[in-house]
């Protein structure tokens, strides 16, 4: 019988294997690897037996078996585990037969299974090394496409085991050699890597063995023909492959080849293995390393002298040089890891020949260095940067010849020489190579490169000049490398000043001689860096600076030095923080210069940079070019008062003189050099010196550039505040010279240059130079001379300039001779200036505007001169004599109709317009000669401008003085009747002009009023004035006749009394219906455009409203609301706004309010449909009418008990066809919800102090009706319908912030917007929790209003209000009243039919104070018990989930009657396919825990038993929430189980961690407890667990299996263990293994592993059948077709018989 039931486990065994070797085939590759670690693990039990079934399904390799890779793993691991007496070598041999077989018969190349057939033949040549490589050896003896394969073998082998290898190598050579003449180029790559490892294994060897390398001549023979044979022929293959591979194996090999072959061979591998260096990175790092290896062994070996002489190897540095320079190069793609160590591998090979030939190597580059080819001379600079640090002591005789060679370079052209040698300056300077001249030199190259400016990058005509005279420029240069070689020189020059001590003696003061040349001014900038630097640390030192300085005679004296350095400061802006570094070096050379200027530099210059220091803020001021020159200037000019040294001056003045040249003349450099000489020449005394510098500035000047000609002309003027007299004479020869087309004698003056200027702007040169001459020159001197020059008509000549910049200059110089009137008379020297209606008309034709008014040109040129020519109008009115009628309308005609120019371009047409209005002012304040001649003149002008003034454009309505033309009223009337005088409109349209900004219009419409109701009165009685008191109204008149004979006298009065009073009279003067009319017109006059007449309008409406309210009807009340709501939606003035907005208050307040706030609330809705609210310009109006009467203290509760009634009244459309509501109705009942919504939350956010005050009055209503509509919406989002929700939500929040509740407001942001129902529920919970705690004292009052909403018909709202009433009643603990009454509110709707009511209702129930909670207990866990078999799941998990909360206040006596109930119903949910369901049963599980004492103790333990495998599998749920309640569960309920050790497996940390690993190793830790302690209840768990397998998720079942597998393999017990193991195993082999879930299956193999090792069911007995011929091997194949199904069958049919056999 035991032999049977052995031969019947060991057939069970055998099939187990065969399906874990046919898992290996399984699609999904966790499965298979499950499947290969176990198979790997029982492989060490029978290797035998696993060999065996591996072999059997390869049969048909890889056709039939997808994953031959595996199956040959297993079986080197199988391999490896043999004993060597199991190791018999017939038996290895047919493995190694099957591995080879499957190389030798596939044609496809797979590289996965070939490493792994390689991988078994290395494990059986670790047993039986000739072994294998006889098989191998079996297929060299012909032709084979295998073979390849086979040599990879080989190579692998010796890799893995070269002690083993090494000495046979001398069989392997002997076969591979016949066939290597034969071998083919496609695998001759394979060959040549197969010698490359057999090469470095035999390296290994050598290093492991105590002896030298045991080869015998034999061996040493076939190394040399294998050496032989790569060098001479394959290295000469077509074929890249084959020559990388050749050389590379060349490469190992060289070192085990004798020298004299060596030797011989050097010729032929030397060139190849250059051949390949010029391949790309990936080919020339390999073969750069082989030529490594062989300078290495060539040059530096031990045995012998160097092999090569240096002759010999030239063609190595000639060919690698140029290499070199190649990966020396900064493009950014050669900075990947190969190509970096492709570079290091060349740079080793020029070490190894430094090494053994250092001089000969560095009189060959340098050499190179004197050569024309470019490459090499960049690699050979390279290379000479690289090696010089490391053979420094070798290379120090040929400084001389280096630096030499480095001097010769400095002109040449190529960028790539230049780069090289910027970058080898610094490694010789750091190495003390430079010092002298050459370093001069060399510090002057990096200077030229660094002074490359961006706009030279941009110009390739001035680089080719400058930089690079070289044909073929174009061709060569790179901007982008130019940038490189600028910021390289820049650094490298950085480094010799910074890091360098030596290279101090060269700098200094070498480097202020590079300041100066106009070539270097690009690097000014860095230059300055260094000077910097130096002086820092030579200020330090005791020799002070100005010593060395003076030392040395072709440095530049220090005035030079400032005047270079003051002009290039010009530009705040320059690249390199140009500025800042000039005026930082020159505090640091301060000692240079006299020693007061030194100090007052001290304090000026942080000022100056203070103003620099932010370059992005400095461009946000448009002027800021314009502030920084006036700066310059002004720190020159103190500069030079400090001083007060007229040598030091005069110097100075011959400094800036001699560096015109420097500076080209269309920069702004050369213009600001002009001032700066002209400022300097106004402080010396000397005129003939002042004579000549001006000559020079003339001649050194270019008039057609206008910002030259400008600079010059204001240097002219600077020069004329000391030295007039010598300027105007200048002038006047310039001037004179000019005329009778002398032209030639003109330009004498200005240049010695051959070239002729355009007249047009010699012309506008001498116009600008006269006008700053004037505007500079002393006010007490100006008078005779302006006069003569206006007066001698010199100017005249100045009006048939064409140029449009021409004109500007002119039309400058005469407004600079105004200014210089004004001046003077603001100086107190007033004179009238003479011919000034001359110059106007000079202005107005270099305008290019005559008599025509049409404007046909918008050039932008234009635009600026008639701006300019604007601007020098206004300076020529403001000055005497008065303006005369002819003039001042000429200038009108010529300049209004510019209020008719486009908008764009934008910014010269708004300064021209602001001109224009700047000399309309000008004109009203100096012509006319009284009252009556400028009002006419005003009155005109504002004819003019009526087109303009409804204009949208800003700078056409500032002029608006339109209302004003009132005045031109005509003097008589023709008396209609009242009606037709249409009061109303009439007073609306002019009650405006009565609170106008101007006193004439004031004075004019209170006129007309005035005339109007005195007209009025005078006609006979209407039918509609039947409501006029007469007597009442001639009062009024009375009063307004009275106010005009005030105005009239011009007597000093308040005007806003003035005009109260004159509302006051219109308001007693007016009919009910004129005054119906006036309100209903009252839009426009409340819009006008003048913001005073439109505030006064408003104010006058509202004294209307106030007086005259009780007159009006609803009709009335209707359609004033409208006209003050149509005059808020058109105002966008806040202030104007905010005026109608209390006039629309005023009128709710003092009638009837409802239809004012039904008209508002109708506009809103219709509003939100129809527009976009959040873009109309100037806000939304009626956003602000909700604000004001928020604001309003009567308005305010008025207003929110309004909005709550229509909240409360407005039904939601949810578009129900039951309901039989169509879309328009919906649409419309929506936009008075959304519109009611909107009002809410503008109250509830500008109320302020009054608002607020409101909201808290009504904090009860407020919160439930805003819960309640939140619930109401929350089931309209869920349709889809989002809008209202997002509405009410913007508004609850408003409503937090209002009463301070910031917790509230938080929450409402952060879920307000979920669409779900439980979020929603959770959303009303947490806010009714935030009102609890910020407010309890509202608490009852709430509950009130929301305990009658549960009886509401709209389950929405029911909802909403139980979630409310379900988290208030936590806070009810001081009401026991109100706690009595929600409980039975709550009670009663526990049977709701909606299941969100029932669930809150519990939820409520459970949360009831903790010290009421005993009075109510019973009754709330009925409900929870009742509860937890409702048909709804959702109100089941609540009830679970209250469960969990109850227990923790529940007493032992009102849990026990119910302990068993409740632990029945938790275990029917703990395989609910709910996940939360799952988690909070397996919580409230454990929760159970600490009731099952008592005379339940027993029924309790069993209840845990019974659960216990349930808990197991569900430790590793596919939810995290279930893991971790099921954890929770197992660790309460662990003390009640009675299992020792139970405890500290819960305390490891694989408990608490989700791998998967981790939970099997907690399986199989708990199963050893159990089936050691608990052996009686193993049983039960085994028949749950095994049920498990039918569970619904595939984890659980993989768990299952898992946990049952585990517990079979603990369970020493054989009663036990027979019935279930057959059963078990069956199932594992036939249906789990065959899942469709690949976790299942991955399960089943681990399983089957891990039954199998644990058992007996494979003894090495049994395996001895596998030594039979591989061709009897198909009875296994029989054996594995058997299907699983029929095998379980047989188990499954007699599990007693095979229980009792084992008995």
């Amino acid at each position: 019988m035991a032999s049977s039931s052995s031969a019947a486990a060991s057939a069970a065994a055998l099939e187990a294997v065969q399906v874990l070797v046919a898992s290996l085939a399984d699609d999904a590759p966790r499965v298979r690897d499950s499947a290969l670690a176990a198979l790997r693990d029982v492989a060490p039990l029978n290797p035998l037996l696993v060999l065996d079934c591996c072999a059997t399904i390869s049969r048909g390799g890889h056709r039939r078996f997808a994953n031959m890779a595996g199956v040959f793993l297993v079986m080197a691991s199988a391999v490896r585990a043999l004993d060597r007496l199991d190791a018999e070598r017939e038996f290895l041999r047919k493995i190694a037969k099957i591995a080879t077989a499957e190389i030798v018969s596939s044609k496809d190349f797979n590289v996965d299974w070939q490493r792994a057939a390689a991988t078994l033949l290395v494990a059986i040549g670790s047993h039986d090394p000739d072994l294998m490589m006889g098989e191998i050896f079996l297929y060299f003896s012909g032709p084979t496409s295998a073979l390849p394969a086979m040599l990879q073998i080989l190579a692998d082998f010796a890799s893995a085991e070269a002690l083993q290898f090494t000495p046979r190598l001398k069989d392997v050579l002997l076969r591979v050699l016949p066939i290597l003449g034969s071998v083919r180029d496609g695998q001759r790559p394979v060959f040549a890597n197969a010698f490359k490892c057999w090469c470095q294994a035999a390296w290994l060897y050598i290093g492991d063995a105590s002896s030298g390398l045991p080869f015998d001549d034999d061996v040493m023979s076939f190394m040399n023909s294998v050496f032989e044979l790569l060098l001479k022929v394959w290295t000469g293959s077509r074929d890249l492959k084959v020559r990388l591979s050749s050389v590379e194996a060349l490469g190992e090999m060289v070192g085990l080849v004798t020298r004299s072959q060596l030797k011989s061979a050097l010729p032929r591998i030397i060139p190849a293995m250059l051949d390949l260096c010029k391949k790309d990175q990936e080919v020339a790092f390999t073969a750069a390393h082989s030529l490594h290896n062989l300078l290495n062994v060539s040059l530096l070996s031990e045995s012998g002298p160097p092999l090569l002489e240096f002759e010999e190897l030239n063609v190595v540095l000639i060919t690698l040089l140029p290499l070199a320079s190649f990966n020396n190069s900064k493009d950014e793609r050669l900075y990947v890891s190969k190509g970096l160590k492709t570079y290091n591998e060349l740079q080793h090979c020029f070490l190894v020949i430094g090494l053994v030939y250092p001089e000969d190597l560095c009189l060959f580059l340098l050499s190179k260095c004197r050569s024309k080819d470019e490459a090499s001379i960049v690699g050979a600079l390279g290379t000479i940067k690289h090696l010089l640090p490391r053979l420094l002591e070798s290379w120090h005789t040929k400084q001389t010849l280096l630096v030499e060679i480095v001097k010769s370079l400095l002109e040449e052209q190529s960028l790539g020489i230049r780069m090289a040698l910027a970058e080898l300056i610094v490694v010789m300077a750091s190495h003390c190579y430079l010092s002298g001249h050459p370093a001069e030199l060399a510090v002057e190259f990096l200077v030229r490169h660094s002074a490359i400016t961006d706009d030279d990058l941009n110009d390739l005509n001035t680089l080719k000049n400058e930089y690079f005279q070289d044909k073929r420029f174009e061709m060569k240069m790179s901007l982008a490398g130019l940038s490189d070689l600028r910021a390289v020189c820049e650094k490298s020059l950085l480094l010799l000043a910074i890091t360098i001590p030596e290279m101090e003696l060269v700098l200094w003061p070498f480097l202020l001689q590079l300041i100066i040349p106009k070539k270097y001014t690009g690097a000014v900038a860095t230059v300055c860096k260094c000077i910097t630097e130096l002086c820092r640390h030579k200020l330090s030192q005791t020799n002070p600076l100005y010593t060395e300085f003076n030392a040395s005679n072709e440095m530049p004296s220090p005035e030079y030095l400032f005047a270079r350095l003051l002009v290039l400061l010009h530009n705040p802006l320059a690249r390199g923080q140009l500025a800042t570094q000039i005026l930082t070096v020159l505090c640091y050379l301060g000692p240079l210069f006299p020693r007061n200027l030194s100090l007052f530099w001290e304090d000026e210059v942080p000022k100056m940079k203070a103003y620099i220091s932010d370059p992005e803020d400095l461009k946000q001021d448009s002027t800021y070019q314009e502030t920084w020159d006036d700066m310059i200037l002004n720190f020159f000019a103190e500069s030079l008062d400090v001083v007060n040294d007229n040598v030091w001056v005069i110097s100075l003045g011959d400094a800036f003189a001699r560096q015109y040249d420097l500076y080209a003349t269309s920069d702004g450099h050369s213009a600001l050099l002009h001032r700066c000489l002209g400022m300097l020449l106004q402080k010396v005394d000397d005129r003939i010196y002042v004579r000549e510098k001006i000559d020079w500035m003339c001649r050194h000047s270019s008039m057609s550039i206008p910002v030259n000609r400008l600079g010059l002309a204001q240097g002219i003027g600077l020069v004329a505040a000391s030295h007039l007299d010598t300027v105007l004479e200048k002038l006047k020869n310039i001037l004179e010279n000019a005329g009778q087309s002398a032209l030639q004698r003109l330009l004498s003056f200005f240049s010695f240059r051959e070239k002729v200027e355009d007249v047009d702007d010699t012309y506008a040169a001498l116009a600008l130079m006269y006008g700053y001459a004037a505007r500079y020159a002393p006010s007490t001197v100006i008078e005779a001379r302006i006069n003569a020059l206006v007066g001698t008509n010199m100017l005249g000549r100045f009006l048939h300039v064409q140029h449009p910049t021409a004109k500007q200059a002119v039309i400058t110089a005469i407004d600079l001779l105004g200014r210089a009137v004004i001046s003077a008379a603001e100086m107190g020297i007033s004179f009238p200036l003479k011919r000034r209606d001359q110059l106007l008309e000079y202005v107005l034709t270099l305008m290019g505007r005559d008599q025509s008014d049409d404007l046909v040109d918008f050039s932008i040129e234009l635009l600026q001169t008639q701006s300019v020519a604007l601007s020098a109008c206004t300076t020529l009115v403001s000055i005497e004599p008065r303006l005369p009628l002819e003039t001042r309308n000429r200038v009108m005609k010529a300049t209004l109709g510019f209020f008719a120019l486009p908008t764009e371009p934008s910014n010269i047409v708004e300064s021209l317009i602001t001109n224009l209005i700047i000399l309309l002012g000008a004109i009203l304040l100096t012509s006319g000669e009284d009252g009556r001649s400028r009002a006419e003149q005003l009155l005109h002008i504002l004819r003019q401008l009526d087109p303009y003034v409804s204009s949208s454009a800003e700078h056409q309505r500032e002029g608006d003085g339109g209302s004003r033309s009132l005045s031109s009223l005509p003097s008589a009337f023709v008396l209609p009747n009242r009606d037709s005088l249409s009061l109303g409109e009439r007073v609306m349209s002019y009650l405006p002009r009565c609170a106008d900004t101007d006193d004439e219009v004031r004075k004019v419409a209170i006129q007309i009023i005035a005339l109007f109701f005195n007209i009025s009165l005078s006609l006979p009685k209407q039918k509609a004035a039947n409501d006029i008191d007469l007597e009442s109204s001639y009062g009024a008149l009375s009063s307004l006749v009275d106010i005009v004979s005030v105005i009239r006298r011009k007597a000093s009065v308040d005007q806003i009394e003035v005009f109260h009073r004159v509302v006051s009279s219109v308001c007693i003067l007016l009919s009910r219906e004129e005054l119906v009319v006036l309100l209903h017109s009252c839009t426009l006059a409340t819009c006008d455009k003048v913001k005073q007449s439109a505030d006064g309008s408003i104010q006058a409406i509202i004294v209307f409203i106030i007086r005259r309210g009780k007159d009006l009807r609803e009709a009335d009340v209707l359609r004033t609301t409208q006209s003050l709501l149509s005059s808020a939606v058109t105002l966008t003035d806040k202030h104007s706004r905010q005026e109608v907005l209390n006039a629309i208050s005023c009128l709710a307040e003092n009638t009837n309010h409802i239809v004012v706030f039904d008209e508002v609330l109708f506009v809103a809705g219709r509003d939100i449909c129809t527009k976009d609210i959040s873009r109309i310009r100037g806000g939304w109006a009626i956003q602000d009418v909700f604000y004001a009467f928020s604001q309003h203290k009567v308005l305010a509760t008025r207003f929110l008990e309004y909005i709550l009634f229509i909240l409360h009244k407005e039904p939601v459309a949810t578009n129900d066809s039951e309901k039989g509501e169509n879309n328009s109705e919906s649409s419309a009942d929506d936009s008075i919800l959304q519109a009611t919504i909107f009002a809410l939350n503008a109250f509830l956010r500008g109320g302020g102090k009054i608002g607020k005050q409101a909201v808290e009055q009504s904090y009860p209503s407020v919160l439930s009706a805003l819960i309640l509509k939140l619930g109401d919406l929350h089931s309209l989002a869920e349709l889809g319908r989002n809008e209202l929700l997002r509405s009410l939500l913007i508004a609850f929040r408003s409503f937090c912030d209002c009463v301070g509740d910031v917790e509230m407001g938080k929450i409402l942001a952060r879920d307000g917007e979920q669409t779900e129902k439980e979020k929603m529920i959770d959303l009303v919970q947490e806010v009714a929790c935030s009102s609890s705690v910020k407010r309890p004292k509202e608490v009852l009052p709430t509950c009130a209003i929301l305990s009658k909403s549960l009886n509401r018909n709209q389950r929405a709202e029911r909802e909403a209000a139980a979630a409310a009433l379900s988290e208030f009643i936590r806070h009810s603990e001081k009401e026991p009243a109100l706690l009595e009454q929600i409980v039975e509110e709550l009670c009663q709707h526990v049977t709701d039919d909606s299941p969100t009511v029932r669930s809150l209702c519990l939820r409520g129930l459970v949360q009831i104070p903790e010290s009421h909670m005993l009075k109510y207990i019973q009754q709330v866990l009925g409900v929870i018990l009742a509860l937890l078999e409702d048909a709804n799941e959702s109100v089941q998990l609540t009830a679970v989930q209250c469960l969990l909360t109850v227990l923790n206040v529940s007493e032992q006596d009102a849990v026990e009657p119910i302990l068993i109930s409740l632990l029945v119903r938790l275990r029917n949910l703990q395989i609910s396919m709910n996940t939360k369901m799952r988690s909070n049963a397996f919580a409230a599980y454990g929760a159970l825990s600490s009731y099952g004492v008592g005379s339940q103790h027993h029924a309790f333990l069993e209840q845990i038993h019974a659960t216990l495998p349930r808990l197991i599998l569900h430790l590793h749920d596919k939810d995290l929430s279930v893991r971790l309640a099921c954890r929770n569960a197992f660790q309460l309920l662990a003390p009640s189980m009675e299992v020792e050790g139970l405890s500290s497996l819960l305390n490891k940390q694989y408990f608490t961690y989700d791998r998967r690993s981790d939970y099997e190793d907690f399986i199989r830790d708990l199963t050893r407890q159990l089936c050691r302690l608990s052996p009686a209840r193993v049983d039960s768990y085994l028949e749950s667990a095994i049920q498990a397998f039918d569970a619904p998720w595939p984890i659980i079942q993989a768990n299952a299996v898992c946990l049952v597998s585990c517990m079979l393999s603990f369970l020493d017990d054989q009663r036990f263990l027979a019935p279930y193991f057959s059963q078990v195993f069956a199932m594992l082999v036939g249906r789990m293994s065959q899942s469709p879930e690949a976790v299942v299956r991955a399960s089943a193999s681990s399983a089957m592993g891990l039954l199998i090792k644990r058992s007996n069911m494979l003894k090495p007995s049994s395996s001895q059948f596998d030594r039979v011929d591989p061709s009897q091997s198909s009875q296994h194949g029989d054996l594995h077709a058997k299907t699983s199904s029929e095998h379980q069958e047989e188990n499954t049919v007699k599990p007693d018989g095979a229980s009792q056999g084992e008995q």
